[in-house]
């Protein structure tokens, strides 16, 4: 029996499009959204930028002082260039479109798959996912990373640093920056964390390589991550 399920996915950077592009795991990803079509899920997929946005502003920077809106510009063509790749791979069933600007589009159609990218400086990928949801009245993001919970702290520098299952938006925007900046790292960054504690949008943080964990998310099995909520 299909599910007939509408989801909207935060595809990281750091998952498909780290130093090089990880054909690999993108080939796995591709048949993995193949099977869930056919089971009659939809899929509106925020590509991320990856190691090339890290690249481009890497080189700017290196002969000029480069502004946050411009390196926020290089991140948006990069997610650009991603995204098309996303699309291009699932040419037949996605949209011919990339979803880079809001209400460029409006409904998912006949299309069973939407590949979104970076729409405006100060707009995070998270952020554009969790308005999509917003726009297309789908209560829930999963935002597909690195690692496969938010934690307390930085675990990467902070040993003592504990895995979250459950935790409310106030309290996790305690937990970050305030503010926005071009490269900033955290699980769901304090825009999309505003503008889903706004919208009462529900975040999924995973890692985005176990896909296994993706589909008991997308069947609403028990999971590793964490719910924000």
């Amino acid at each position: 029996m299909k599910t007939l399920k509408r989801f909207v996915i935060a595809l990281g950077g750091s998952i498909a499009f780290p130093e090089e592009i990880d054909t690999v795991f993108l080939r796995k990803f591709r048949l993995f959204i193949k099977r869930e079509v056919k089971r009659g899920n939809k899929f509106v997929i925020v590509a991320g930028g990856g190691g090339i946005t890290r690249k481009y502003q890497k080189a700017a920077s290196k002969i000029v002082r480069v502004s946050n809106a411009d390196k926020d510009w290089i991140g948006i063509h990069a997610t650009r260039l991603n995204a098309h790749l996303l699309r291009t791979i699932f040419s037949k069933i996605a949209h011919p479109v990339v979803f880079d600007e809001r209400f460029k589009i409006k409904k998912f159609g006949r299309s069973l798959i939407i590949i979104g990218s970076g729409w405006r400086p100060g707009w995070s990928t998270d952020f554009v996912a969790i308005q999509i949801a917003v726009d297309f009245n789908i209560d829930q993001v999963i935002i597909l990373g690195k690692p496969s919970y938010v934690y307390t702290a930085d675990f990467e520098k902070d040993k003592n640093a504990k895995p979250i299952k459950e935790i409310t938006w106030k309290d996790y925007l305690k937990l970050i920056p305030p503010k926005w900046t071009p490269g900033l790292h955290c699980p769901v960054d304090p825009v999309g964390a505003r503008l889903a504690k706004k919208e009462n949008i529900k975040v999924i943080v995973a890692n985005g390589r176990d896909l296994n964990n993706l589909r008991k998310i997308l069947r609403g099995k028990r999971f590793e991550g964490t719910i924000l909520f």
